[in-house]
């Protein structure tokens, strides 16, 4: 790229060097991020940016990225900046209304799709969505699969919705309401749920993307498994004999998760393990 001197002012390559500048302050990819949120204001790729750094971005552009800018540098995620976040190879819409999806979270659905014969019109259901992540990547890799997902918060429905249709989703339907009430008295060949689980007055609450994410879809408040008793205590109920229950974990409760399978009589109890090699799906058949 050429010297910071011989770029002209407002060009690419000068937003990018004072950008970055700003944002060390976030953490060590601060080039990386200012190329998302440049390219981002700009409707191109980062391949654009470093092909034309000498480009001048005109003044309203400007003003838009500098804004991303200031705000990312106060810890704001760049998912919400954007307004998108990848998962299993779908391009979700993201906001404030839900948690911004992970890539440990793609465990969950590797279990689910290794539990889901192919070519099986099976009933699924996944609660608390939040953005529909893993309800649409089970959808999308079993198409004959009917997907119910359900969540507490209307606008959280919204934003998963409204990915569906834009991915072209249709084998999903979408209810309002607390964990198992949506399902009435269905019965599921597979349930599965990425509820919250962190300890409500842990640290990392406080730390990075988490402090600007909903509060209720990270921690279930004084019990951190108070949400995962529920999901568990209750499932035989909503499932069908010999279907599965999986739940995604914190790294340190595999072994509480998998006592809780253990006491509401369910078998053949699994833990899966992150690309980190950290437990975070339990899993048991009723």
């Amino acid at each position: 790229m050429p010297s910071e001197m011989s770029l002209p002012a407002n060009s690419i390559g000068a937003l990018l060097k004072t950008a970055t500048r700003q944002l060390v302050v976030v953490g060590d990819n601060a080039s990386f991020e200012a190329e998302i949120l440049l390219a981002h204001a700009l409707g191109v790729t980062r391949t654009h940016l470093r092909t034309w750094p000498r480009r001048v971005v005109d003044a309203a552009i400007t003003a838009r990225f500098e804004d991303f800018i200031q705000r990312r540098a106060t810890g704001v995620p760049i998912a919400y900046l954007t307004g998108t976040r990848e998962f299993w190879s779908l391009a979700l819409h993201v906001t404030p209304d839900v948690l911004i999806p992970r890539a440990e979270t793609e465990v969950l659905v590797e279990c689910a799709l290794a539990h889901l014969p192919p070519n099986l019109a099976l009933r699924v259901a996944d609660l608390g969505t939040g953005s529909g992540a893993v309800a649409l990547a089970i959808a999308s890799e079993r198409p004959q699969c009917r997907v119910v997902a359900t969540d507490i918060s209307s606008a959280a429905l919204a934003v998963a919705n409204a990915n569906a249709r834009r991915l072209n989703i249709t084998n999903i339907e979408f209810r309002l309401g607390a964990w198992y009430a949506p399902l009435g008295d269905e019965l599921f060949d597979l349930i599965v749920s990425n509820p919250p689980y962190i300890a409500q007055h842990d640290s990392h609450l406080q730390q990075g993307d988490l402090r600007f994410e909903p509060r209720d879809a990270l921690t279930a408040g004084a019990d951190e498994l108070g949400a995962l008793k529920i999901l568990i205590g209750e499932a035989s109920a909503h499932l069908q004999s010999g279907a599965w229950l999986l739940v995604e974990h914190g790294y340190d409760q595999a072994a509480a998760v998998a006592n809780l399978f253990q006491v509401h009589g369910a078998h053949d109890i699994f833990t899966a393990q992150d690309l980190l090699a950290h437990p975070r799906v339990g899993g048991g058949r009723y």
